[in-house]
């Protein structure tokens, strides 16, 4: 039973990837209320370009910050995360956003269950229970067209393709550290794992609003997005899988 496995006994070495952009409004909550629920992991900071006071604050509230020169984008930011995970050695390293919308307490059920089915990358699903935040009306209809289409393509169940909550191994952290999708990358981080031989599974967790910021996907944009993640995808689905092993193919 997942409940009955001691992570502090386990004791695993963990990287918080927090990607952020002009996210001063909530930064220091969210590094707070990571100390407070899981204080057996690292926080890094990946400062996007920000504009604003995030660097400064994320470092004041007591995690190890990179500041970007320039806006990357999501894909960006998260793939140096990812590279100073496989870089400084680290068995899991696990996304959180950096608006308060994930419940760090959750990376207990994400990593029991990764320890648990050996997946290579779990995601935190908000509708497998419906409960908590669920986003706009709008937006689920394309979360779940999205789901719906990679369900198929895959062939593995998938409910909430858009989640950045997400927990990967070393060999995730491998292959992401060396290919990450760029814009909007979650869906297509799925195909790719997907085409690499590469396991994922998902638990369900209770998100909240944003803490504070403004989300940087407009009604235009989330038509846009669809648009070109469903091209993506679909173009994925037709390149040749490899197996992917700890940073090496074959």
């Amino acid at each position: 039973m997942l409940n009955n496995i001691d992570i502090h006994s386990i004791r695993p070495k963990v990287l918080v990837i927090v990607p952020a952009y002009n996210e001063e409004e909530g930064i220091e909550h969210v590094i707070s209320q990571i100390h407070k629920d899981i204080d057996y992991v690292d926080i890094l900071v990946v400062n996007d370009g920000s504009t604003d006071d995030t660097g400064r604050l994320a470092q004041k509230a007591g995690a190890q910050v990179i500041n970007l020169s320039c806006n990357l984008g999501i894909g960006g930011a998260v793939q140096t995360g990812y590279r100073y995970a496989a870089n400084h050695h680290y068995d899991y390293a696990v996304q959180i956003d950096g608006d308060g919308q994930h419940n760090p307490i959750n990376l207990n059920s994400l990593l029991a269950s990764m320890i648990e089915n050996k997946s290579d990358m779990v995601v935190g699903s908000r509708f497998i229970e419906k409960t908590g935040f669920q986003s706009t009306f709008t937006r689920r209809i394309g979360i779940e067209l999205l789901a719906t289409l990679l369900t198929r393509l895959t062939g593995r169940k998938i409910t909430d393709p858009t989640s950045g909550y997400r927990l990967c191994n070393r060999r995730a952290i491998a292959l992401f550290a060396q290919e990450y999708p760029t814009d909007y990358p979650e869906v297509e981080a799925l195909m790719l794992l997907y085409n690499r031989y590469c396991t994922f599974t998902e638990v369900p967790v209770v998100m909240n609003a944003r803490h504070g910021g403004v989300s940087s996907i407009s009604s235009f944009k989330s038509i846009y997005y669809m648009c070109k993640v469903i091209l993506a995808v679909l173009i994925m689905k037709t390149k040749k899988k490899k197996v992917w092993e700890l940073g090496y193919e074959s």
